[in-house]
């Protein structure tokens, strides 16, 4: 029988309900799906014929032992999906410069190394901000992240310097449409678009993330998002099993937030025949 392993973190050992939704459907198809929790022992892959590296939602806390630990089962001969090099590659937030250098478009963003001096009120004031987001540029669930504004930059200038000491970060002028109009996740599996969720943050609150009140809700959007978005799917170095692209319409255009590739939620149950599209493309992939 085929051993499938679905990477996940100590807190969701039995992986997290969405997850649990494709595992069915595997283990109907006759595959025998097992939870390996990323931090324990390496050889507990042994035997799996691939590993699908799913609710990992610590990663960005040790990036460097999840590097090590993806990098070890290649070297145990177990095939990682998505890649390693693309995980490496999708963990710092500065991939988002190389899609613009491809012809994505992203909100204006300044770039900042590990160790880099940056003083936000002077950024703002020469940018003509009125708000901005800091994100340290390896992150995940809006870990460490603010928005800024002249008003406050001198007291928040203390948390950005902070995250440079750790690592990089970006500066990214607020996008108010997340705000007034949500955030699309554009979900897709082998390349191929699947289904969509609106997010929305909640009240007074900028991250659309259900930790911090965040909503969700299946919608269908126009032919020209889910172009867009698979555009910026096809500009990814590598082809991915899945992948969540994050965007938001900005003037009619939709602009890229997140290429998610290494553990996003995937709103499978958000779509009758989604965890089914997601259980075949693994099947593919042995």
């Amino acid at each position: 029988m085929t051993r499938i392993g679905f990477a996940t973190s100590h807190r969701f050992a039995e992986l997290v309900a969405d997850d649990q939704l494709a595992v069915a459907r595997l283990r109907a198809m006759g595959a025998d799906v097992q939870p390996i929790v990323w931090t324990d022992e390496v050889s507990r892959v042994d035997g799996c014929s691939i590993m699908v590296v799913r609710s990992c939602w610590d990663y960005h806390r040790m990036p460097d032992r999840f590097h090590e630990w993806v990098r070890a089962l290649a070297a145990r001969g177990v095939p990682v999906w998505n890649p390693a090099a693309m995980i490496e590659w999708n963990t710092d937030k500065r991939y988002l410069r190389d899609l613009a250098a491809r012809g994505v478009l992203v909100p204006d963003t300044i770039w900042l190394d590990r160790g880099e001096q940056c003083e936000l009120a002077a950024l703002l004031s020469a940018r003509g901000w009125p708000r901005a987001v800091v994100k340290p540029a390896i992150s995940a669930t809006a870990w460490r992240t603010f928005v800024t504004r002249p008003e406050t930059a001198r007291s928040d200038q203390a948390a950005l310097d902070e995250v440079l000491a750790e690592t990089g970060a970006l500066v990214q002028r607020f996008v108010g449409e997340i705000e007034a109009e949500g955030e699309w996740s554009l979900v897709f599996f082998d390349g191929a678009f699947s289904h969509a969720v609106m997010k929305r943050p909640r009240q007074g609150d900028f991250r659309v993330q259900e930790d911090f009140g965040g909503s969700s809700e299946p919608r269908l959007p126009e032919p020209a998002i889910v172009e867009a978005a698979a555009y910026a799917l096809r500009q990814v170095p590598g082809a991915p099993l899945y992948a969540r692209v994050d965007g938001v319409a900005v003037e009619g255009a939709f602009t890229l937030m997140e290429m998610e590739l290494i553990e996003p939620s995937l709103f499978l149950a958000t779509d009758e025949g989604a965890a089914g599209r997601f259980a075949q493309a693994i099947l593919r992939r042995l």
